[in-house]
This record gives C-alpha cells, structure tokens and sequence, in this order.
C-alpha cells in the first residue's frame, strides 16, 4: 500500500526514517533531519524541507551526497551492484540496453566529466515527466554539461539529484501528477506544428498567421471544446476564446491565459502554459459538474512575440481597443502584408474593433507563466509570485553610413554602419548596468547584402529597453537614442528609429497578488515574491483591469526562448492546484 503523508506524520522517527530510505542515494541523514520538521502539510512542503535540508548542510555534505551516486552506465551497472531505485531509473531511460557505441560514449563523458569537476555527473533520468529520458537526449546534455563553471555544475548535479528524489517520493506516495502529464502532453503534441524551415531542422517557431500557427489554433480550439467549455471561437485577430459560464447568467467574467505564437527556435511552455493550466482546471470542473459565480474565460493569445510583423502584443491588445490599423499595412520579410494574411486566414479585419473588452465586466485577468530566468530554479522554489512587470519599449532602428572596399578604405576614412552599431550595443551593455536592473539588448543585427570583403553601408538592428518602472525606462531611452545620434553624427551616418511596441510597467493588484499567495500557500510550499523582466500579456490587460501573475520554476538555469525551455509535469500540477484554489477563493468571495 502507498504512504500516506498522515501515517508519514504519526510515525516515530525511526520508522519514517525507513519509509523514506533510499531517497537520497547513500545519505539517510537528509530524510532523518527532515523528518525533525513534522508535520508536514502536503508532499510539495516534505520534498522543499529535504531540499533546504540539503543547501543548509554546506559543501562537503552536498559534494559527499553526489559522490554517493554511481556513474550513469558506469561500473556499478554493469556489476550490478546500483540500488534497486538507480535500477530502476537507469532502465526506464534505455542505458541497460546501451549499443557498445552508446556505451564507450557514455563512459568517454564519464571519464571527462570526473577529470573536470571531481564528482560523477548527476542527471535526473526519468526525465521532467517521469517516464524516462531517451539514451540520445541523455547523452546530448551530458556533453553540454562538461561545458558549465564548477560551481554551477555542483548545483545543477545538486538540483538533479533532489528531481531523482522527487520522483521517488511520488513512488512510496502513490502519487502521479495526472494534470500535470496531461498538460505536458498538449505541449507535447501542440510542438509538432511548426514553420517551414525549422521543422526540417527540429526546431520550434510559430510566427503569426502561417500555416502553423493556424493548426495550433485548431488544435487549441479542439482541446477546449474537449474539457468542456460553453462557448469556443476564434476571434478576428487569431485568438483562441474559451468560456465556461456562471451557474447563472449575467455574472461578470475572470479572464486568464497566454499566448500561443513562439520565438523562432524557441521553447515548447513559453505562453502556452499559461494556456494550458487553465484549461486544465476546466476541465475537472466540467468532470465535477461543477460551475463557478462568475464566468471563467481562458484566451489563447494570437500574438505575443512580435517576431512576423514589427507589431507585437496583438492578440491581448485587441482586447483592450490597442489594435492600429496602421498595422494592416506592415509586411513581412516576405512582402507578404498583415492585411493579406489576416485574409487569407479566414479572418475578417473589419471585427477586430468589435474584439474590445468592456473591463467593467471583468474581475480581473491572472496569468500562469514559465518564469523565463533563473531564480526560482537556484532556490528550488517551485513557484513565485510576481510583484510587478517590467516596462518595455522597442524599436527598429537603422544606421546608414557608405559602402566601400574592404581592402582600399583606410580606416580613418570609414563610414561603417556596423562598427557604429557595436559602439551602441557597448553603450547600453554599460548604460543598462548603471541602474542594477534596467536591460537593453539588440537582439537582431543584420548588415543586408553584406560581403566579406565590403565595408558595411548599412545595418538594420532592433533595441529592446526594460526597467522596473516606467521613469526609469523612459530616461534609458533617451541616453540610448541620443547616444546613437551622438555615434553617427560624430561617424559621419544617418539613423532611422522606429518605435515598434511601448508597454507600461505593470505592479500586480494587491488584492489578486494575495489571491496567489494563499493559493500558494495552500500547496504547502513556501511564498516567493519577484518582480517579472519579461514582458507578458498580463501588461496589457493591466492597462483597463486588475492583474496578477504566477511564475512556475523552470529547468536548465531556467533558461528559455530556447528549445531547452523546460519544467517539470510535478510543478505544473502545483501550478494547476494553485489555479483551482485561487478560483475556489474567488467563488466563495463572490
């Protein structure tokens, strides 16, 4: 029979210590000072108590655990003398039935890795939904592993390490994260679609209104009418709009949601998991029978990334009256127009002025979001709450100098529009530092029909700016611009600026961000709060009405617009649970 957590709780010392062994391989003294902090409220609060247990104990405990475990495919696999768990994990991910290629492999990386750091590697092999990485994906992160700093290294083996227990504990609970699997699958499958030119390659990039992107939406919209909801349509702009209505009409309206547009070769949760965690929940209520006081709609944004068209943010824009008709007009690289291609979507232009929210109607939007950083991910913390969303302008600039021969033009006589672009990204790298947590990055460069032996005569480039509050990023920007204008008046160029997306800063409602705290709290995991760097759908619906995010942890340093973007099926289900309480509170208070 599965472990309870109330036996886990009753039980004398020693014998919690032996209902817990074998979660950290070799090291029963994390279980047994973990255990001293009974009771625990829920699994999620027993698996951070063995965490922080581990990051208290210092170094040398932490360097002694890792060197507890074996080598993957290593010596002690092949003389079978693992533990039944690291057994068990090994053959769920293939390496017990390693080619002698996949094998002498592994153990070149084996052998690298101990020369380099002093300690096996370490990784987490069943995998961020538990059912097992494949031998090739294990052998491409060993290999870019060996790459990482020492002591980034110890804690990413120290973070794996506390998955592999996570994943055992769920084992002796009888846990399975249910919606948080069902939630990995739709990202899964909704992955497949992806824009001519990167499938080839493997690669995930959703742009506006290709074919791709049409078939998430299908797909979407599939789902939706799948888990229940009353009402799915998609909207003049592309937008995917579920509703699940109110036990009685007339109620006002929660909305939530993200976007379903990528970055090119981007990651599979950015947007989407703020569209799927929702959707979930709708789902059990459906299941349950079960409506809410006020009606429940779930939008997947069209647009968020600004990656087709110089426009950005049109999908959660429309719904707030933010759509310029200008816009129509932009063509991608391409040629093909905004226009054309709403057209030929089957979309009808002429409704998206009919896309605008009456606020007075809506109670507010919240947003579940992959965090997009690494914070969450170094203090194993599944979960935090957003405090606030940075400020954001955007341009497309270009710099025009003179085209001349590589070999013949002195260098005192250049008029390089590229060098005087890399003079402008060192500016803002210093500038940008300055205030401690202002940004800018110039995230596309591009000198058109350039040659390698060509002075560059012009260069096209983009410039993000972000700061926590609007003066801030407002002063950013005009050192930035008059520092360009300062570089080509003093280099002899010309510059365009266009500005191609401007948001406000964004502070969570007070109210809603408590509504995320206590719906955290409920999980039994500690509360952390932080500002969010990224700009996020929720900014924009923050213009008319109340707003507040949750960020869910995300794996390898949490990186993302990246297509190791990643997170775990555990914390999604700590995320989905989190949603249900907030609307639990919200039905109760209303």
């Amino acid at each position: 029979m599965p472990l309870t957590l109330a036996q886990l709780n009753a039980a004398s010392a020693q014998e919690a210590a032996q209902w817990l062994d074998g979660l950290y391989e070799h090291s029963p003294w994390i279980a047994q000072a973990a255990l001293a902090k009974r009771p625990f409220q829920s699994l999620a609060h027993l698996k951070h108590t063995l965490a922080r247990t581990v990051a208290d104990a210092g170094t040398d405990a932490q360097l002694a655990l890792i060197r507890a475990h074996p080598e993957l495919a290593g010596k002690a696999m092949v003389s079978n003398t693992l533990t039944a768990e690291s057994t068990n994990e090994q053959s769920k991910a293939g390496l017990t039935q390693c080619t002698p290629e996949e094998f002498a492999r592994i153990q070149q990386l084996n052998a690298d890795y101990n020369a380099k750091f002093g300690f096996p590697f370490i990784l987490a092999v069943r995998g961020p939904r538990g059912n097992g990485l494949a031998k090739q994906e294990i052998i491409d992160t060993f290999a870019r592993r060996l790459a990482n700093h020492p002591d980034f290294e110890l804690a990413e083996c120290l973070r794996n390490i506390h998955r592999i227990a996570e994943i055992r504990l769920n084992d002796k609970f009888g846990v399975e994260p249910t919606l948080g699997n069902l939630v990995w699958d739709w990202q899964e499958k909704l992955a497949e679609h992806t824009d001519p030119g990167y499938a080839e390659k493997g690669q995930l990039t959703v742009t506006y209104l290709t074919d791709a992107h049409r078939a998430c939406a299908q797909r979407i919209s599939h789902w939706m009418h799948e888990c229940g909801f009353d009402d799915v349509e998609i909207d003049a702009v592309g937008n995917v709009v579920g509703r699940y209505k109110a036990v009685t009409p007339g109620a006002k309206t929660l909305m939530t949601g993200s976007h379903y547009d990528t970055v090119r070769n981007g990651g599979k949760y950015d947007g989407r998991l703020g569209i799927f965690t929702p959707m979930a929940c709708v789902r059990e209520l459906s299941r349950q029978g079960k409506r809410l006081p006020f009606d429940f709609e779930v939008i997947a944004f069209s647009e968020e990334e600004g990656q087709r068209y110089k426009a950005t943010f049109l999908g959660s824009g429309s719904l707030i009256g933010d759509f310029k008709p200008q816009w129509l007009d932009q063509k991608d690289a391409d040629g093909i127009t905004m226009r054309d291609a709403m057209q030929n979507a089957g979309l009808c232009v002429d409704d998206i002025p009919k896309l605008k929210r009456d606020a007075a109607q809506y109670l507010g939007f919240v947003e579940v979001h992959i965090e997009q950083g690494p914070v969450l991910n170094e203090i194993d913390m599944p979960l935090g709450i957003v405090t606030s969303i940075n400020g954001g302008v955007r341009f497309q600039c270009e710099v025009v100098g003179m085209a001349s021969h590589a070999g013949t033009t002195p260098m005192d006589r250049r008029r390089d529009a590229a060098v005087a672009v890399a003079e402008l990204a060192l500016y803002i790298e210093k500038r940008a530092r300055q205030d401690g947590d202002s940004v800018g990055t110039i995230g596309m460069l591009n000198v058109p029909s350039g040659s390698i032996n060509v002075v560059p005569g012009r260069c096209l480039f983009s410039l993000d700016l972000r700061a926590p509050n609007d003066p801030q990023r407002n002063q950013l920007e005009a050192d930035v611009l008059a520092e360009l204008a300062a570089i080509c008046e003093r280099r002899g160029l010309s510059h365009l600026v266009e500005e191609t997306m401007r948001a406000a800063a964004a502070p969570s409602h007070p109210a809603w961000q408590e509504r995320w705290e206590r719906a955290v709290a409920a999980q039994g995991v500690p509360l952390f709060r932080m500002p969010s760097g990224a700009g996020h759908d929720a900014m924009k619906l923050h213009e008319v009405m109340p707003q507040a995010m949750l960020f869910v942890r995300g794996l390898n340093a949490g990186i993302s617009h990246n297509p190791l973007e990643s997170t775990t099926a555990d914390d999604m289900q700590l995320a989905i649970d989190a949603f249900s309480h907030l609307l639990n509170q919200l039905a109760t208070e209303a």
